[in-house]
């Protein structure tokens, strides 16, 4: 497949993910089960369209920067669920998840050799 669609696919995923995470933040309990499934299927689009771009663009071959970003996505997948279980933390939830985001993007654009 073309890069293009897992470009698309990744980014639209993940701003699919970071919007339903901080809704999270705020939103009723009775909301849980359909946030956490969209949250979670974003998640994965996420990784699959990550994937898919490391396997066409960089033959599959893992740099440290892209670890950074699999911890971040880990990080901000999990959010979610954190998000329902501490009401009170939602500005500490917010933050790390604004901390996490800036890190992934950081990451894509100056490419740190470690």
């Amino acid at each position: 497949m073309n890069p293009t669609f897992y470009y698309i696919l990744h980014v639209s995923a993940v701003l699919v993910l970071f919007g339903y995470t901080f809704y999270s933040f705020s939103a009723a309990p009775e909301t849980r089960k359909k946030v956490l499934m969209i949250t979670g299927i974003a998640s994965l689009l996420a990784l699959f369209g990550g994937l898919g771009l490391v396997a066409k663009i960089y033959g599959n071959h893992f740099f440290g920067w892209m670890i950074v970003k699999f911890v971040a996505w880990l990080g901000l997948a999990a959010l979610s669920g954190i998000g329902y279980r501490r009401r009170g933390a939602t500005s500490v939830l917010s933050a790390i998840a604004v901390v996490l985001a800036v890190v992934a993007v950081t990451m894509v654009y100056l490419k740190p050799s470690f």
